[in-house]
């Protein structure tokens, strides 16, 4: 018989729904999580990577020898540096200055061109969206934004929400997630509601985004700072103007890092501050309907190992005055 052979770009998706088992025996509900760290790219960015690169291709925006460029807190990146390098493009990435030192090595480790950029705010035309957009209109490349571009969220429709269904064997009582560009929680909300209308739909938000009081008050205000990196926004993006979400909640740095030992020592899931925060949420919510047999889903959005100069560094968590500590 002759091997089973496929590519990185076969492999992207189809990732296993795990039991977070310490959270919901304490709870009787069920805590799921979709482990998106099993991605060839490491994280759920590989499929935002895979939907644009696929539309891009079959609408005639890339061609053989192609450009592509994009400005990315590092996993959208790092997803289109290894689908694009494996079809023969050439990858440009703008990076806010200040993420986890493996995201560059990673990216500069694939061929990718990264260019750090300051932290500015949104409307400074140094931010890495913008620069990411002068450079395509400069040299003519293919510009991924991932934050407007349409097919991150539809990907995430047509893949990531019906593999939780039929995971799920058709029942999803509670979806959370927060959110980047918006593209997750655009398709999987939008699929999994028309589903099972009945879902609710719950964002959560770190400290310095806007999108807590945009879904409770409409309007787009935050304050403060998180070591969270890639979630969290001050602005409407297309891709989260298509979601469906039904309340939200805001959790702090301290609550992520509390949970993010917690999984990696009771749960041996060694995550990311995203998807820390994630689990915490569904925790959160969990408590609140204690022994109500709730199904709660989340997603495991990328492995710690990409942030252990940060989060698993004592220094670090010191000088944010974080401890590590058991959940409450």
């Amino acid at each position: 018989m002759a091997p089973r052979v496929g590519s990185l770009w076969d492999a992207v998706g189809n990732t296993p729904l795990l039991r977070i088992g310490s959270l919901s025996r304490r709870t009787g509900c069920d805590i799921l999580g979709k482990a998106e760290f099993m991605n060839p790219g490491g994280s759920i960015k590989d499929r935002a990577a895979k939907g644009m690169i696929r539309r891009a291709e079959e609408q005639g925006l890339l061609k053989p020898g192609g450009t592509i460029v994009e400005g990315t807190a590092g996993n959208t990146g790092i997803g289109l540096g290894l689908l694009g390098r494996e079809r023969g493009y050439r990858v440009v990435v703008t990076m806010p200055d200040n993420q986890a030192r493996e995201k560059y090595e990673l990216l500069e480790a694939m061929g990718v061109e990264v260019r750090k950029v300051p932290v500015v705010p949104f409307a400074n035309p140094l931010h890495f969206f913008h620069q990411a957009r002068t450079l395509a209109e400069q040299h003519g490349w293919f510009w991924a934004n991932q934050f407007e571009n349409p097919a991150n969220g539809d990907f995430h429709y047509e893949t990531t929400g019906p593999e939780l269904w039929e995971q799920c064997e058709g029942r999803v009582d509670v979806l959370v997630a927060a959110v980047g560009s918006g593209g997750t929680m655009s398709g999987v909300s939008r699929f999994l509601k028309e589903k099972n209308p009945a879902l609710r739909v719950v964002l959560v938000d770190p400290p310095g985004s806007g999108l807590y009081c945009f879904v409770r008050e409409g309007k787009m205000e935050g304050s403060g700072s998180s070591i969270t990196e890639g979630i969290g926004i001050m602005r409407l993006t297309e891709n989260f103007r298509r979601a469906r979400v039904d309340e939200a909640m805001r959790l702090s740095d301290q609550d992520m890092v509390e949970t993010l030992y917690h999984l990696a020592r009771e749960d041996a899931l060694v995550v990311g501050t995203s998807a820390a925060l994630n689990v915490r949420a569904a925790w959160e919510i969990a408590r609140r309907h204690q022994g109500e047999g709730l199904r709660i889903v989340t997603f495991l959005c990328d492995h710690g190992s990409r942030y252990a100069s940060k989060v698993f560094n004592a220094d670090f968590l010191a000088s944010k005055q974080l401890e590590v500590k058991p959940l409450p």
